[in-house]
């Protein structure tokens, strides 16, 4: 399941639940999502950023502790870093260039700014945030 912040043409903003990224885009395409408040079929996802809890630090002579939160996120990390390219601060040309065909398509991931990610949203180039920064960003 996936959770998009959805926007209409009108600038009202909803949120909406979809079986997968592929399923809001077939849904969208057939009609069938439609404002909540006003009924317009004018319906673009809107930026959203990552659900995050913030948790209380342990005290720094407390051992390390794992979770399964912190299980999940590794295991993430991992599929995400075996599975896909890192393409850095390249990350906007890249996607847009699978997007319009010239380069063949794969999975990435690297970096780009809130604005330039809202543009490749924008032209439907689907993107997500990651709830980690790449280990070759934190050393």
């Amino acid at each position: 399941m996936i959770r998009y912040t959805l926007k209409c043409d009108q600038g009202h903003t909803f949120e909406s639940w979809f079986a997968s990224a592929s399923a809001y885009d077939t849904v969208r395409k057939a009609g069938h999502v439609a404002c909540v408040h006003c009924g317009s079929h004018a319906i673009e996802k809107a930026l959203m950023a990552p659900a995050v809890s913030q948790v209380k630090a342990p005290p720094p002579d407390a051992p390390p502790t794992v979770t399964p939160k912190n299980d999940a996120l590794a295991a993430l990390r991992r599929e995400v870093e075996e599975k896909s390219d890192y393409v850095g601060d390249k990350f906007v040309t890249e996607a847009r260039a699978m997007h319009n065909g010239s380069t063949p398509e794969r999975a990435i991931y690297g970096e780009a700014r809130i604005d330039e990610a809202k543009a490749l949203i924008d032209d439907g180039i689907p993107v997500l945030p990651l709830p980690f920064v790449p280990k070759i960003k934190t050393n």
